[in-house]
Parts: structure tokens; sequence; C-alpha cells
């Protein structure tokens, strides 16, 4: 569910410049009121690309915090184990990393 936000909120975004863009460029080629207000329009897109991507970091920020703190439950409930798979992974990335 929350990938799908993402990717949702990532799109609209997208569109939202794109379209913010093609506005602006347009403005730039007109003259007077329809400039005055194409101007106004794109700057009102670019506004709610960034509510969007201020929404995309809270989400990401709040989906962060949730990992950490799993991930500090486990490692308190399984010290042991949780050593253990940082080894396996050091052991791993080593093993790529002296490929290279």
């Amino acid at each position: 569910m929350v990938a799908n936000n993402i990717k949702t909120v990532r799109n609209d975004m997208k569109t939202l410049v794109k379209d913010a863009q093609d506005l602006l460029r347009e403005a730039s080629l007109a003259s007077g009121d329809k400039a005055d207000e194409m101007r106004a329009r794109g700057l009102a897109m670019l506004e709610t690309a960034m509510d969007k991507a201020h929404e995309l970091q809270a989400l990401a920020l709040e989906k962060g915090k949730a990992a950490a703190h799993t991930t500090d439950e486990f490692v308190h409930e399984h010290p042991w184990k949780a050593v253990g798979i940082a080894a396996g992974i050091g052991l791993v990335l080593g093993m790529l990393i002296s490929r290279r």
C-alpha cells in the first residue's frame, strides 16, 4: 500500500512539473493578461508539486522511523542473531568488493 502511495505521488509530481513547465513555456511566448494568467497557473501547479513532495517526504520519514524502531526491537530481542546477520552481510559485501 505504501509503495502504491509513493508511486502515485511520484507520478503526480512528474505530471504536475511537466504541465507547469509546458505552461510556463507557453506563457513566455504570450503577452499581456493571458501571459500573466498562464504564469499564475504555472506557479500554482509548482506549489502543488511542492506540497506533494513534502507529503512524500513525510511518508518516507514515517516509514523510515518505523523500520528503525522494528530493527531496534529485533536487535534487543535477538542480539546474537543480529550479530550473525551483520557478520554474514559483512562477509558477502567484503567478497563482492574484493572481486572488483
